[in-house]
């Protein structure tokens, strides 16, 4: 199939009003590559797509050709893993074409979102290879290597078979020298850790412009560095870029891993500046332990409407698990955990509360992940801001929470084996 040929975005507009795109955003990660469409009003448009050469096209109908699209095609980076090129013009009277050249095979999804968290009405692209690499697979993989590798519990590697010995001569009994049998290498510890917000979703901004998304990552890596110079450690990062990732795909990548841990990084807002510290909170079944806590889970639990979810490809079972399971065992550990990493950051920065909280976050209900949620400071007051953006407190902030976790581990092995 061969897609028409745009006319020229230099033709005469339309007399009457049309709807205009505000603006046009471009989200490249390696797990997919999001493009974003927002305007005052709905879209109406319809798809196309053609697999040789693959391209996705998305025609809108009564909407303005203006500047945030006809600077969508500069968005796209020569690194961008998916799409090679955007082509944008007129292709009839008031249809507006979007053409995406891509660089492979692709399972493309595009949805609506209405409007929320401060956007407003926006379309979705989300352009996912046809053969998904799962970030997290390298990772599986050399834990299986490594399992494979290693001798059953309580045996030495196999040895070479003996000569038969003949029938009238009996076996020596073992001697004393015998060294005793070794035992399998417990596995390290396998930690997670998920850097709030992402792409879409840019979550609490600063006085200064400073983006909770930016910071919580740069800490996430920090501590991720600082559990990797351990080999008892094995680290992994729900997201490792700018990109969205949605609150139950951050659950279920925990829970893909077999994860010992789970640790969510924020660093929050408040509607009133002078609110200061760091807080740590763990799930509740039985509602919010303060009205703070209770207004804090909403808030991140929005951030799938922020971020921008394709309900239609939600995972119900994922859903239906978390709501069905009971949690007091993990609630249990995850207080366990938040004590110890609540004592650490009380040594070197201010505390909200001297206790952990808890509320209903949707991204602590891993039934088998003990999770907490760690707000480093509020990022709405400007003297935590300054503090925020320094290196030398994210430093502090992610050796902080390292110490707790392995402070937690150091009195409970069995329960982070188990």
């Amino acid at each position: 199939m061969t897609l028409p040929l745009l006319l020229s975005p230099l033709l005469a507009p339309p007399a009457y009003a049309a709807t205009v795109v505000k603006s046009a955003r471009v989200w490249p990660a390696k797990e997919y590559t999001r493009v974003t469409f927002e305007s005052g009003a709905a879209l109406k448009y319809k798809q196309f797509f053609v697999p040789n050469p693959p391209r996705l096209a998305i025609e809108f109908d009564n909407v303005e050709l203006g500047a945030a699209l006809k600077t969508l095609a500069a968005k796209i980076g020569a690194d961008d893993p998916y799409i090679q090129t955007i082509r944008v013009g007129i292709n009839r009277g008031t249809v507006v074409r979007v053409v995406l050249d891509l660089k492979t095979e692709v399972r493309p999804q595009v949805f609506t979102v209405p409007p929320a968290g401060g956007f407003g009405h926006r379309l979705m692209l989300d352009i996912y290879p046809e053969k998904a690499e799962d970030p997290l697979a390298a990772l599986l993989n050399d834990e299986a290597r490594t399992a494979e590798k290693e001798p059953p519990l309580g045996e030495d590697a196999p040895k070479a078979e003996a000569p038969a010995k003949p029938r009238a001569e009996k076996t020596p009994p073992a001697r004393s020298t015998d060294k005793p049998a070794k035992a399998r290498p417990p596995r390290p510890f396998m930690v997670v850790i998920d850097p709030g917000h992402g792409g879409e979703d840019p979550g609490a901004i600063g006085r200064r412009g400073t983006r909770e998304k930016d910071i919580v990552l740069s800490i996430a890596q920090k501590l991720k560095n600082t559990l990797d110079d351990d080999p008892q450690y094995r680290v992994a990062l729900t997201r490792d870029g700018d990109y969205f990732v949605a609150l139950n795909a951050r659950v279920a990548r925990a829970r893909k891993l077999k994860a010992d841990l789970f640790v969510s990084l924020h660093a929050d807002a408040f509607v009133q500046p002078q609110a200061h510290g760091s807080s740590v909170f763990a799930l509740s079944e039985r509602g919010a332990t303060s009205t703070a806590a209770k207004w804090l889970a909403n808030k991140e639990n929005d951030a799938d409407l922020i971020g921008g979810v394709n309900l239609s490809v939600r995972d119900n079972i994922l859903a239906r698990t978390l709501l069905d399971l009971s949690q007091t065992a993990q609630i249990n550990d995850s207080l366990k955990l938040g004590k110890m990493v609540l004592a650490e950051l009380g040594g070197f920065n201010r505390l909200h509360k001297p206790q952990v909280e808890q509320a209903g976050f949707a991204v602590l209900k891993a039934p088998d992940v003990p999770s907490i949620l760690i707000e480093t400071a509020f990022i709405s007051n400007p003297e935590e801001e300054n503090k925020l953006r320094s290196a030398k407190y994210q430093d502090q902030m992610a050796e902080a929470i390292a110490d707790g976790i392995r402070g937690y581990f150091k009195k409970n092995p069995a329960l982070a084996r188990a």
